[in-house]
């Protein structure tokens, strides 16, 4: 049924009018001022880079939440380079002393995204601080020989870039081999292998595997942990190099996970937070359709995937976070709280206040970074 669909769509986009919804060069200045305002929106609400999160609970701020926002906040850095936010990212390091919540020999990637970050900083300053505990984490992992601890999607966003990275600052393919065979435990192996290769898209866990389904009866694919992958495969294939052994796999998954996730698009550009059942707490969701715009985004610079396919579906989508999501203060609307199914997080409005802003923002960044980079073509 869905292959069904991803061709519909394909040519649906192939033959829609080559006429852009984003401007190329006049617009730059706009797509930036949306990013510093929403930006600054945040760096304002939360000047104290230690502080720990408070909305419904509370968590430390050095958690996956905070470190995606500063995935965001450097690859805005890299076009619009404020001296304002690297001095906050690396108060942020100070701060936590560029240590993970739960030390050194943590397994969880949540704990590990921090490192993201801090390996950022450490190539834009090389103080030996700023790498020391995320290496000998990882150093720690690879050692057990343990490779199943990517048991959820989001976790391979989290940590999977790290590896890459890793792999190229020290020359050292026992990063990249690694990576692969815990990407590989999450795609193949988890409950039966996470990805579903006939309709391109993951289910999040174990728990959603078939013969769970939907209330209409289809397979749940949550649109923010379709999105994790999305941005783990984006950031890792935009650094491993290109005769690496396991890159052209990575990159026929990309693709692939592609055409899953355009085959989903809401009408209106959002996608919804269940993407194959829109009457499962159906409604416009940012930070998967941000995660989505990223991908595409950062596909067509690359020139992996067909512009006259993917611009359209693109540029509506960033269009109409950007009308409708963002308030004139900066803050975004439509942005489902934490969780890890369509119910979680809810309920999802315009004015809705999630239990955590931050990784939003980080996705809603990503994906202005790459349309801003777009309009250059």
């Amino acid at each position: 049924m869905y292959s069904l669909l991803v061709l519909m769509a394909i040519l649906f986009s192939a033959c829609a009018s080559k006429k852009q919804l984003v401007s190329k060069k006049e617009d730059k200045h706009e797509v930036l001022e949306i990013l510093r305002r929403t930006n600054n929106y945040f760096m304002e609400k939360w000047p104290d880079t230690k502080k720990p999160i408070y909305t419904t609970r509370w968590r430390p701020s050095n958690i996956w939440t905070r470190g995606v926002y500063y995935e965001g906040l450097m690859a805005l850095y890299k076009i619009d380079q404020d001296k304002r936010y690297y001095d906050y990212a690396v108060d942020w390091g100070n701060n936590h002393a560029w240590g993970l919540r739960n030390g050194t020999e943590t397994r969880n990637g949540d704990d590990q995204n921090c490192g993201q970050t801090y390996l950022d900083l450490y190539e834009i300053d090389p103080q030996p601080e700023r790498i020391a505990d995320i290496k000998k984490n990882i150093d720690f992992v690879i050692a057990s020989g343990k490779v199943d601890d990517w048991t959820w999607i989001d976790a391979i966003q989290m940590a999977m870039p790290i590896y890459a990275k890793l792999g190229v600052m020290y020359d050292d393919e026992e990063y990249f081999d690694y990576m692969y065979k815990m990407y590989v435990h999450s795609r193949d192996v988890e409950g039966g292998g996470l990805y579903n290769r006939e309709d391109k898209l993951w289910w999040r866990d174990k728990d959603f595997v078939p013969p769970y389904k939907e209330p209409n009866g289809e397979d749940c694919y949550w649109s923010r942990g379709n999105g994790w992958v999305v941005a783990a495969l984006v950031r890792v294939l935009d650094l491993l190099p290109e005769n690496q052994q396991h890159r052209a796999e990575y990159l026929q998954d990309f693709k692939d996970l592609m055409e899953g996730v355009l085959a989903t698009q809401r009408e209106d550009g959002f996608w919804n937070v269940s993407m194959h059942d829109p009457t499962n707490f159906g409604g416009r969701e940012t930070s998967g359709t941000a995660l989505f715009v990223y991908g595409m985004a950062w596909g067509i610079n690359q020139g992996i995937l067909d512009a006259a396919v993917y611009r359209p579906a693109m540029e509506k989508a960033w269009k109409v976070m950007v009308n409708e999501a963002v308030h004139p203060s900066g803050f975004l609307g439509y942005l489902q709280g934490t969780g890890k199914e369509p119910k979680d997080g809810q309920p999802v409005s315009y004015a809705s206040v999630p239990d955590f802003e931050d990784y939003g923002l980080g996705c809603f960044l990503l994906a202005g970074t790459e349309v801003y980079r777009l309009l250059d073509k």
